[in-house]
């Protein structure tokens, strides 16, 4: 048994009759607050570059992964799937994604990916062909993270579909993440000062913006002929 395998027992006795009872009683939804939580606690070790936390953190990620397989391999999401079946997902995703890597002989030569640059010019094109259901930039898009990535997310897609323009200089020039960390605490105590939220604040013009790019693409498919006026309501 190898030491990934034994620790998916672990996990599976833990919520077994006669193992734990607090694992037992745990649901998807229950559980969202650890995922959050030792997601940020990853990332902190991340940061410090502290090798022994990183290693413990990655492990508590894990564990958020194989307990929430394990859940669902009882059948709590309807059709039961297991830690086997979401590696097998993900494996097929990331082949998909990767034809310049995985593809044939001509779509490594179509693809020609040599740059990092190169892979994210292309990736939207590679997820399309996964989720052709997918109608905007904006359909994926976990709109529970936090403001601040959020808007980075959100103004990434209006870039892609020419909303913004991705040269234009920005509106309060910074030379470094050290004095925009400044910048950013100055608002947040701007907005303290002023009993304003700033996470809510920025969330609300982060929606205005996925407004706007809803309009956009609407516009562009209408101009496209993809649909009538009438439907663009």
């Amino acid at each position: 048994m190898t030491k990934l395998e034994e620790l998916i027992a672990v996990a599976h006795q833990l919520r077994a009759p006669g193992g734990c009872p607090w694992d037992a009683e745990q649901t998807h939804d229950s559980l969202i607050q650890y995922l959050v939580e030792e997601s940020y606690e990853l990332i902190d070790a991340i940061e410090t570059k502290n090798r022994d936390e990183v290693l413990e953190e990655l492990g508590d990620v894990l564990y958020q992964v194989i307990f929430h397989a394990d859940l669902a391999s009882n059948g709590t999401l309807g059709e039961p799937f297991d830690l086997e079946d979401v590696a097998a997902h993900m494996t097929a995703k990331m082949v998909g994604r990767h034809p310049h890597v995985f593809g044939t002989p001509e779509e490594i030569a179509e693809h020609n990916a040599k740059t990092g640059d190169d892979v994210v010019a292309k990736w939207d094109d590679f997820k399309k062909k996964e989720k052709p259901e997918r109608e905007s930039v904006l359909d994926g898009v976990p709109i529970n993270m936090p403001a601040l990535a959020l808007a980075s997310k959100v103004m990434g897609k209006a870039e892609k579909i020419g909303l913004l323009d991705t040269d234009a200089p920005g509106a309060i020039p910074v030379a470094s993440e050290d004095e925009l960390g400044v910048l950013l605490l100055a608002i947040v105590s701007s907005a303290r000062s002023a009993g304003l939220d700033a996470e809510r604040a920025l969330r609300g013009a982060v929606r205005d913006l996925m407004g706007d790019i809803r309009k956009a693409e609407v516009l562009a498919a209408s101009d496209a002929g993809i649909i009538a006026e009438g439907d663009a309501e």
